[in-house]
């Protein structure tokens, strides 16, 4: 028998050789290509193919052990989506822990209030690690995709900096800044003053996308929203600048000349009396909550005094003693 108990010893002793050399390995930092390894994990991937892709990227280790790791911790089926990175020293322990935790790398694109949908799309295009899904679509094709079809996009995003995973599309984000503008927007009409002119939501998006154009200074922004509910309680043209610049769109050279102002189309607030039929930009907070609540004053008028703040005149004649002091440079 005494073959038996030698053939036990070998077994047991062999079996701990081999435990042993697992929890080395399971505690050794994983040999990388580079100093930082990335790894995009999509929903649903199988741990062999987190473990194939990990490889692929750029850790130097059998893709069967980690793949063995992964299956045998019981924790594979927790592993989320998400980008992670990864440098040198992590182990095979700590590589499991990070993707188990959801501990992912993330990257960050910021929308700045007064941009256009172009120029939320310029951003994007650019923006890092963030998949392109929607450059071949069209705005109509995006609003559809978003729920709201046949709606225009202008001014119908959140700005506000926005981050996410990477490898995440461009339009899980286009999405959570649709949603933020939604919330922002029925938050800022519920509490509309209750003598508004402003018939609805989409109305009031689109005189807060015109005092975001027209506010030079942050003090001014309810004044400039006043001047404007005035303008439409008396059924005054708003005749502001901005809206006419939009309708230009790329014939916009910097310069707007007095042909501009004269050529009638739908953007041009000289020659059309209301709102123009969409934003012209995206409006934040601060402009969304002065066009439903401006400041209780008379004015019809504004002038820049050309250091970023504005004089506000009650009637014409003011407004002409204004613009003399502070375009004319007249006293």
């Amino acid at each position: 028998m005494k073959w038996w108990r030698v053939a036990v010893g070998v077994v047991v002793l062999a079996g701990a050789a081999a435990a042993g050399a697992a929890w080395w390995w399971l505690h050794q930092p994983l040999p990388l290509a580079a100093d930082a390894v990335e790894v995009s994990i999509e929903p649903g991937t199988s741990p062999r193919a987190i473990a194939d892709a990990w490889v692929q990227a750029g850790v130097q280790a059998s893709p069967r052990l980690l793949y063995e790791w992964f299956r045998w911790s019981g924790e594979s089926r927790k592993i989320r989506a998400g980008s992670y990175e990864i440098g040198r020293g992590t182990t095979p322990i700590s590589l499991l822990n990070k993707m188990v935790r959801g501990d992912v790398t993330m990257a960050a694109v910021r929308f700045i209030e007064g941009w256009t949908f172009k120029q939320m799309r310029a951003e994007l295009a650019k923006a890092d690690s963030l998949k392109p899904t929607t450059a071949a679509m069209s705005e109509g094709d995006i609003m559809a995709s978003l729920g709201e079809p046949g709606v225009a996009a202008e001014g119908r995003f959140y700005p506000d900096t926005y981050a996410y995973n990477r490898g995440s599309t461009d339009l899980s984000v286009l999405k959570r800044a649709h949603r933020a503008m939604k919330k922002r927007l029925e938050a800022a009409w519920a509490q509309r003053s209750a003598d508004t002119p402003l018939k609805s939501p989409d109305e009031a998006l689109t005189l807060a996308s015109i005092v975001e154009k027209e506010t030079g200074s942050s003090a001014d922004r309810g004044k400039v929203a006043a001047v404007f509910v005035n303008r439409l309680r008396v059924g005054m043209a708003l005749q502001t600048d901005p809206t006419v610049i939009y309708g230009l769109g790329d014939a916009f050279d910097g310069n707007l000349r007095k042909r501009d102002l004269t050529t009638d189309g739908p953007y041009n607030t000289y020659l059309r009396p209301g709102l123009p039929p969409t934003p012209i930009a995206m409006p934040g907070k601060a402009s969304l909550q002065a066009a439903v609540q401006p400041e209780p004053i008379r004015a019809l008028y504004f002038v820049s005094r050309g250091d970023g703040t504005s004089e506000f005149s009650d009637d014409l004649n003011a407004h002409n003693r204004a613009v003399d002091k502070y375009q004319r440079r007249r006293k």
